[in-house]
């Protein structure tokens, strides 16, 4: 082998050396997709976790509070209307499955959207439709969703569903997450009493 081949050698060597140092230098990746949050209000959040857990490509649907002033509010506050809160989801999502659009289509499907500061049985400004935007993009996006329900004339009464900026989003207690899951004979009871999917179906159709 001729020194300047010897030499050339080595170079490759130590850059090949290099390129498995730098390799086993980075951190492993996770191998998860990316995650999307977007928040929304519909009345009972049992009933909207339910709603939003069966649109494919959410991952986890989370039971909370926003719209109010009052730091980490209880159940107790919320519900007596004392913080200015609505009962409300974080939808986690992957956005390469289910996008925003489609999260919004799920959102109106499963409210009454010309009842104001109530859904269904629940009275109260702590029950109202919100569309809680976080962007810009999503702001249009909800503004646009409900002019063409507006459009297709299917309501002779005003929208009234609220699409305003999202604020801090709080967790509810424990014992709501999934109580659709976790009390399925009360929460059945309480859906059908409620009149939520007779409602519904008399405002949007059978699904």
């Amino acid at each position: 082998m001729t020194a300047s081949r010897w030499t050339m050698s080595l170079i490759l060597s130590g850059m090949a050396l290099a390129a498995v140092h730098f390799a086993l230098a980075q951190p492993p990746s996770s191998g998860t997709a990316p995650v999307a949050k977007a928040y929304f209000a519909g009345g009972c959040f049992w009933c909207m976790e339910e709603a939003f857990e069966k649109v494919d490509g959410v991952l986890e649907v989370v039971a909370g509070y926003m719209g109010g002033t009052v730091k980490n509010p209880s159940y107790e506050q919320v519900s007596a209307g004392q913080t200015g809160h609505a009962e409300s989801v974080e939808v986690r999502y992957d956005p390469a499955k289910v996008t925003y659009t489609q999260l919004l289509e799920a959102f109106w499907r499963n409210v009454d959207p010309v009842t104001p500061d109530a859904q269904f049985c629940d009275h109260g400004n702590q029950y109202r439709a919100a569309i809680f935007y976080q962007t810009e993009e999503e702001k249009r996006a909800a503004e646009e969703s409900k002019r063409a329900i507006e459009q297709s004339k299917r309501f002779s009464t005003p929208i009234v569903t609220q699409l305003t900026a999202a604020s801090e989003f709080y967790p509810a207690e424990d014992y709501h997450q999934d109580f659709y899951k976790k009390n399925p004979i009360r929460y059945k009871y309480y859906k059908f009493t409620c009149g939520r999917a007779q409602r519904l179906e008399v405002v949007w159709g059978k699904s």
